[in-house]
């Protein structure tokens, strides 16, 4: 009798990865109208747990509330932005950087989780938007981003549209063209052309998701914006979103800061042990292929010293605070320290040091 295969590392390292794997499935995507997509809504594990509304639940020291869960009468912290924010990798709610927030290094105010896995920049913002009327008074409102508004600014400029490019953009234009090849021969109040009409002509392939071509647009002989060019975009994008966020928190009394936080590659040269498994079986099994593959260059130290340095520059010409976790994050963490689940996602103590150097560094309470 056969054996079965022996677990990997990242099975043996990170089981509550699994649970992040169900919580992802996309046979269960919450499509969402003008977000594109959101968390799925009710999720019970003992992992991670979701609203009615797909917000993750946060946990004080002696209560738990999210957006549409408990939701304080009082001043309120938001910590937004991508995955980050959100606390892919943590191990259970207490462990995200609002739930440590809230629960030790800033508890005079409850934090809520406003993280939303892969948006872009122009997502977050929309996130706040279209919810701002559930939220009491807003404090602090900690946006955390980087790295995946950079990556999706690799994607050629025909890709980008107005607003950039998002995750799915490769199945959502796929779809818009299968719809719009079922119109054919149709126009106007319902009446139809001719048998005889010539046939309209596609409309622009569109762009590959950020993980490589999905459908349509995946045109090979399309060369990707240099790196300068791929930096220049995601800070212009980022910082004209940053620039909404300060309108909409206007007269709020509300503090907003840009928290760049670091991928594992931009904070140190050698992994940490535990990291340095999970990142070769994620490379050995990952169909997408091996993290240098995908994001090359972006990966470097070198990219996010350049990165760090014109979102720093935007961010002072909006007057929007901003704050680096790289330099202070190398500056606490060991060699030996364990802090990320994958390179770009954090450990329980990546999360916990990223929350107590935040709530440093910012004065929070």
């Amino acid at each position: 009798m056969r054996k079965p295969p022996a677990p990997n590392q990242v099975q043996l390292l990170t089981p509550q990865m699994a649970v992040y794997d169900e919580f992802d499935d996309p046979a269960h995507r919450n499509y969402q109208p003008y977000l594109m997509y959101f968390h799925r809504t009710d999720f019970r594990s003992p992992v991670v747990n979701t609203d009615r509304l797909g917000f993750r639940l946060s946990h004080g020291s002696a209560a738990v509330a999210s957006v549409a869960h408990r939701r304080p009468t009082g001043r309120v912290n938001l910590v937004a932005g991508a995955s980050i924010g959100f606390g892919i990798g943590a191990g259970r709610d207490e462990a995200t950087i609002p739930s440590r927030l809230w629960s030790r290094y800033a508890p005079s105010t409850p934090w809520l989780n406003f993280g939303a896995v892969r948006y872009n920049p122009a997502q977050e913002v929309l996130l706040y938007l279209l919810h701002r009327h559930l939220l009491p008074e807003l404090g602090e409102v900690l946006v955390f981003s980087g790295f995946n508004a950079l990556h999706l600014a690799r994607l050629p400029a025909r890709q980008q549209n107005e607003h950039g490019a998002f995750y799915l953009c490769g199945e959502y234009y796929e779809q818009m063209d299968a719809l719009r090849a079922r119109h054919v021969g149709r126009f106007g109040f319902g009446r139809r052309r001719p048998r005889t009409a010539p046939a309209v002509p596609p409309g622009p392939p569109g762009p590959p998701g950020p993980t490589g071509p999905t459908g349509p647009g995946a045109d090979a002989e399309e060369e990707p914006p240099t790196l300068a060019r791929t930096i220049a975009t995601a800070v212009d994008l980022t910082a004209r979103h940053l620039a909404s966020w300060q309108q909409l928190l206007a007269g709020t009394g509300a503090r907003l800061t840009y928290v760049l936080h670091p991928p594992a590659t931009w904070l140190r040269e050698q992994p940490a042990p535990q990291e340095r498994l999970l990142f070769a079986d994620q490379d050995r099994t990952s169909r997408r292929g091996s993290w240098d593959a995908r994001y090359g260059a972006l990966s470097s130290m070198e990219t996010g010293a350049s990165f760090s340095a014109a979102m720093r520059r935007a961010c002072a010409r909006i007057r929007v605070d901003f704050l680096d976790l790289t330099p202070l994050l190398r500056a606490e963490a060991t060699e030996h320290d364990w802090l990320y689940i994958d390179r770009g996602h954090m450990t329980d103590r990546g999360y916990d040091l990223t929350s107590r150097v935040v709530a440093d560094e910012l004065g929070l309470r």
